[in-house]
């Protein structure tokens, strides 16, 4: 251990003097006696990222990781090692994971922070003008399929309207998929989906950044393919050729091809993949999930690209998905995702907890049992015991989930247990289910206003008397509610501007732009209130009495 010690001490002075190539040597060494000894990999790690080795200093990272995983060091070191190499995602990806063991150190979040600047600064030359100042930016997204659903999302418009005051924003958000979407949209561009280009490629040759010493040329593809076997040169060929049959949807001849390559080069993942794919096309779906997992036990045999072995999970995941078995296609996303992180494939991942959810609440479902609990429910409301009444409405409500007078009947316990916030809810779910339920626009009226929101109480009253004009109750509630209102009209306006929910209605830039676009172009209100949450704040507004339509 001495002789350890002081290879790694001459190995240090070599470093910080410069002399890379004698630390790198020095630190082998010491490796060769001790190779279970972490701060050896990391410091071997920093020297081939000085010399400019990344790829090695790369793996001396991880191997430092291996080592020891809780240590937040050797984190550092594999996230600086991919910002050389430009794969900043991952260099991220690398960091975060070291702030889990170490959430105070100051260095790996001003890496991070370095790191997605250099992403800005890659993508801050891409446009001579900024695309999301385009005048009519809204109309472009509403009218394309891709874009359309978003701008439902109030935080969505939020990070829109971000951008459009400042575009250099765009580099510290491309991780957002919906951000690169309506580039896309702008710009005319068409970005491939997740599933739309299933061929594989081989790995690309990472090329160093700028601040590499003593950069050498990149190799030109010829003299790539000099260092290849003659073996391995003809697999190639074989591959580009299943390439282009696959392009023409010649799939027999491709499967030739790509079965040809592996003859010749067996221990190449890509090529597994490749063959995959075309089962996939060819709706073959078990062989191409028994290709798949055949190309990443060669590739984890073989060290592959750890991006190849997640697009192997990723197309067993593809292939339960087109089965409808949504718990496995997440089973597979999932592993997909720890060997390399996309934003496609965590999108997807959101979807199928929906669908599982979803799934999981159909088969909970029954009417009967469902009115079995109801009438529980009102034999203990009728006793008074609203509390216990609360818990038999609601096993009535998950086991039918679309009866609107489950929520009616929730609410009045609520309302009795003056849990009108709760109540409240219930009233809106109810007469979302059956917007003809008169006693449930009642029950929101009222519930309104034992909160003292008059305005809209006098709005939930007006919706029972359209559906029957001679209810007493309604028309009692609407006369009073109007009363209290008339009285002291500016009264009400100074109450709705301390709401904070109209104040954050003021402050949202987004429904700044709107309310412009409504005085000077009465129809953009027709379109704004197909968007449930726009409408919804403008109802807000309105009922608050600081604005009105005309």
């Amino acid at each position: 251990m001495e002789k350890v010690e002081a290879l790694k001490t001459k190995g240090n002075t070599a470093l910080q003097s410069g002399n890379f190539n004698d630390a790198i040597k020095c630190y082998s060494e010491a490796i060769q006696i001790d190779p279970n000894n972490h701060v050896l990999f990391s410091n071997r790690s920093a020297a081939f990222a000085k010399a400019g080795d990344y790829d090695k200093a790369l793996k001396d990272a991880e191997d430092t990781i291996k080592i020891k995983p809780d240590w937040a060091k050797g984190y550092s070191r594999k996230g600086a090692a991919l910002h050389y190499l430009g794969r900043h995602d991952e260099a991220i990806d690398a960091y975060e994971t070291g702030l889990k063991f170490d959430p105070n150190n100051a260095q790996l979040k001003e890496s991070i922070k370095e790191v997605r600047q250099s992403i800005a600064n890659e993508f801050g030359g891409l446009f001579k003008n900024n695309p999301f100042s385009t005048p009519d930016i809204f109309v472009k997204l509403r009218s394309d399929p891709r874009t359309r659903t978003y701008l439902d999302d109030p935080e969505y418009l939020k990070l829109i309207e971000n951008l459009r005051r400042n575009p250099n924003a765009v580099g510290t958000n491309l991780n957002d998929v919906r951000i690169l979407t309506t580039l896309s949209v702008l710009l005319g561009l068409n970005l491939p989906g997740p599933d739309e280009e299933p061929m594989d490629v081989d790995p690309p040759r990472p090329s160093a950044p700028p601040q590499k010493p003593s950069p050498t040329p990149e190799p030109k593809s010829s003299d790539l393919d000099d260092k290849l076997s003659p073996a391995e040169r003809e697999a190639k060929t074989e591959k580009n050729l299943g390439n282009e049959a696959y392009k023409k949807k010649d799939f027999e001849t491709a499967l030739k091809n790509y079965n040809r390559a592996i003859e010749l080069h067996p221990t190449e993942i890509t090529y597994y993949n490749n063959i995959a794919a075309v089962y996939f096309e060819q709706k073959e779906y078990d062989k191409c999930i028994e290709q798949c997992q055949k190309a990443i036990e060669v590739g984890r045999e073989n060290r592959a690209d750890f991006k190849l072995i997640s697009k192997a999970f990723s197309r067993i995941g593809n292939v339960y998905k087109k089965k409808e078995d949504w718990r496995n296609a997440k089973t597979y996303y999932e592993k997909a995702m720890s060997e390399h992180r996309t934003p496609e494939v965590k999108t997807i991942l959101s979807d199928l907890e929906k669908k599982i959810k979803e799934e999981e609440r159909k088969a909970y479902i029954n009417p009967e049992l469902a009115e079995e609990m109801k009438n529980k429910g009102n034999e203990l409301f009728n006793q008074g015991n609203y509390a216990e009444a609360i818990k038999f409405y609601s096993e009535a409500i998950k086991r039918n989930p679309d009866e609107s007078k489950y929520y009616s009947n929730r609410a009045a316990c609520y309302t009795k247990l003056a849990a009108f916030d709760l109540g409240l809810k219930d009233c809106e779910k109810c007469v979302e289910l059956d917007p003809k339920f008169i006693k449930g626009w009642i029950r929101k009226g009222k519930i309104l206003q034992g909160m003292q929101q008059q305005n809209k109480a006098i709005t939930a009253y007006q919706k029972a008397l359209e559906l029957d004009p001679s209810n007493a109750e309604a028309l009692d509630g609407y006369r009073s509610c109007s009363i209290a209102v008339n009285s002291n009209p500016e009264e009400v306006r100074k109450r709705a501007m301390a709401d904070p929910e109209v104040q954050a209605i003021l402050q949202d830039p987004a429904m700044r732009i709107i309310l412009e676009q409504m005085q000077s172009d009465p129809k953009a209100l027709h379109d704004h209130l197909k968007n449930p949450d726009i409408a919804a704040k403008i109802q807000k507004l309105l009922e608050s009495g600081l604005i009105a339509i005309h």
